[in-house]
């Protein structure tokens, strides 16, 4: 079983990213989906093979646009989501995940957490770590092929 913190949207709210370190450190991987990558930049640092990091539409030069993570028997596409219009609905974006051949999308951009599936892929938004109403993030399990996501507040 391979485990994930998965978070977007920031901000430059370092303090809800601190918040969840120890998090960080009981996990496979940590993933960033852009908009705040630069709140990563020192875990990035300390822990490069577990943390990887997107870049957002607010982010000027750190982070990937796009990553293809393989966890267990599951291809994830991980993006912040912006190019693919998420705002106005998930077909584009999973259209791109079933191109890169992969079963489930991390993605963030619009502030709203959300799980659900789009033209059998698995799309995941964990909401916006730097929410000052209700920030939040993403404990994903993978376990074989099968994908347990839970969206979790920062409190």
């Amino acid at each position: 079983m391979k485990t994930l913190v998965v978070l977007s949207d920031s901000h430059g709210r370092k303090q809800n990213v601190d918040k969840l370190l120890p998090l960080f450190a009981e996990n496979d991987y940590v993933v960033h989906l852009g908009d705040g990558a630069a709140d990563m930049r020192e875990f990035a640092r300390e822990h490069p093979l577990k943390c990887l990091v997107m870049k957002g539409n607010c982010d000027a030069a750190y982070g990937m646009d796009e990553y293809v993570l393989e966890a267990e028997r599951v291809r994830i596409l991980c993006c912040h989501g912006h190019r693919y219009d998420v705002k106005s609905g998930l077909a584009r974006l999973a259209a791109r995940a079933a191109e890169c051949g992969c079963d489930a999308v991390l993605y963030g951009h619009t502030h709203r957490a959300d799980i659900c599936e789009v033209n059998g892929v698995v799309c995941i938004n964990p909401g916006a770590a730097g929410d000052f109403a209700q920030p939040s993030y993403c404990y994903l399990a993978v376990h074989g092929n099968k994908l347990t996501p839970v969206i979790v507040p920062i409190r």
